[in-house]
């Protein structure tokens, strides 16, 4: 049994209230979180260039070629564990993940051990910037207001690096991230519009009629 079975909506720990709207769900790319997030690539590259730098000196050194294939062999079989461990916590990261847009929130579900859910209403939202890759998907990271804030570590992954003092929640790895970035705008656009006008509204004076005003009419100010 999943422990996300009992969740009401995929990715949320409660049903929409009325007014809100799902705009997106997804979850990020295991291939680019692996890459981007637990570099599996440079792992990879570290292993091939002592794989390289090993062999090399062996041959300089003068010694038979059975030994230097044996030590080569081994340091290839640590590789392929390390980088096959790397791309196995990625899936599971990925597997975990479930982000999501409304029309008033982001929503991001995450966690293999310990599932956590964390919802960034757009008024604690300052700006979004977006980081594509060749791959077609894209890191989002969202700065929130001075007020609002994350802990860095409970959020890796899913956070901008080594922003420390102001960490960045990031929907990280997302596919066809251009395409996601655009609703996140046009939803905090959105947000902002409605923001302001009602503080337009709160902030309009009331007007009262006039003691000689007819009834269902007000004094001009």
């Amino acid at each position: 049994m999943s422990e996300h079975e009992f969740e009401p909506v995929r990715g949320l720990p409660e049903t929409l209230p009325s007014g809100e709207r799902l705009l997106w769900q997804g979850s990020p790319r295991w291939q680019s979180l692996a890459v981007g997030a637990f570099h599996a690539r440079k792992v990879g590259l570290y292993f091939l260039a002592l794989i390289a730098l090993d062999a090399g000196a062996s041959v300089a050194a003068g010694r038979a070629a059975g030994p230097v294939v044996a030590a080569a062999a081994w340091l290839s079989v640590l590789a392929a564990g390390a980088v096959g461990l790397l791309a196995l916590l990625a899936w599971l990261t990925a597997r975990s993940t479930v982000y999501t847009l409304t029309t008033r929130r982001i929503v991001m579900r995450f966690g293999v051990a310990l599932p956590m859910t964390i919802n960034l209403p757009y008024a604690v939202i300052e700006s979004a910037s977006l980081r594509e890759r060749r791959d077609g998907s894209a890191d989002i990271p969202v700065a929130l207001s001075r007020g609002s804030r994350v802990g860095y570590l409970i959020t890796w992954p899913h956070v901008r690096p080594w922003q420390f003092a102001r960490p960045q929640p990031m929907l990280r790895a997302v596919p066809d991230g251009r395409h996601v970035a655009g609703l996140l705008a046009d939803a905090l656009g959105a947000a902002t519009v409605a923001t302001a006008a009602q503080g337009s509204a709160a902030a309009a004076p009331v007007a009262t009629a006039a003691p000689s005003a007819s009834p269902g009419l007000t004094a001009a100010a």
